[in-house]
């Protein structure tokens, strides 16, 4: 949520500057010393801001550099990720980053084919109203890969990869079902991981059909729920720059609490 990102930014500088203006000039100026005397009350701004800065100081930290918790709103991850479930990002996994600007100021790693990672929409052009909201998806091509989907099979420069059907199953696509294939993929380097595929995208192709290179500097990501995901086949390459980190495990469903604890494959 970028309005909360904002906000935590603001009152923990404006709580940090009151106490130290007050540590340092403020109190001085009070008493002509640097102790309080015993028997006075701070003013109630001065109070506040030595109560709350080092609680939103943490929790800035915690969320800016450690991880930072974010909402799936919508169905493009089935089944790895279901609606409803919030899940732990490990926000260093990509380097260290700024918040609200998502500069990165500590370079420490760089995604890995099958990352389920979540991202700052770059938008499909500069009047887009999703452009800056966070997105999840799972990074498919390296920079330099050359991509190929078509008809439900995804290639990796030039080798498909491997599937196994588990399920043939109606799959609820917003309340409406649709007879997909449950799969398990094998991407190079990754563990299997789940997949579902619309069984008419299979006889008939989709509009998700799409060969690709992947520049430098980007990434090509897609969702798990192929026929209803907006991701890279349709608006494009991920900057780097707009990386956020990597989903590690869903850490409440309120809908749901079975899902609490589950790994993000």
């Amino acid at each position: 949520m970028r309005w909360f990102e904002t906000i935590l930014v603001v009152l923990t500088l404006a709580t940090g500057i009151v106490w130290a203006l007050d540590k340092f000039v403020w109190r001085k100026r009070r008493h002509g010393r640097d102790d309080l005397l015993a028997d006075e009350k701070e003013p109630w701004v001065v109070e506040t801001a030595r109560s709350f800065f080092p609680v939103l100081a943490i929790v800035l930290l915690l969320r800016t550099f450690v991880a930072e918790p974010f909402r799936i709103p919508s169905g493009s991850m089935i089944p790895s990720l279901q609606i409803g479930d919030f899940i732990l990002v490990n926000k260093f996994s990509y380097g260290l980053r700024l918040p609200i600007t998502n500069t990165k100021i500590v370079p420490l790693g760089e995604p890995k084919r099958g990352d389920v990672a979540v991202f700052k929409f770059p938008g499909r052009d500069e009047t887009d109203p999703e452009k800056g909201v966070d997105y999840v998806k799972r990074v498919i091509g390296l920079p330099g890969d050359k991509i190929s989907y078509h008809m439900g099979v995804l290639q990796v420069n030039g080798v498909p990869v491997e599937y196994t059907t588990k399920q043939v199953l109606d799959a609820d696509q917003g309340g409406i079902s649709i007879p997909s294939e449950l799969r398990i993929e094998a991407l190079p380097g990754h563990a299997p991981h789940p997949i579902l595929i619309s069984r008419d995208s299979l006889l008939n192709g989709a509009m998700g059909d799409t060969d690709v290179i992947v520049p430098d500097g980007h990434y090509f990501v897609m969702g798990d729920n192929r026929d209803n995901s907006l991701d890279g086949r349709f608006w494009g390459m991920l900057p780097e720059a707009n990386l956020r980190g990597r989903a590690m495990f869903v850490w409440m469903n309120f809908g749901n609490f079975k899902r609490i604890g589950t790994r993000v494959p």
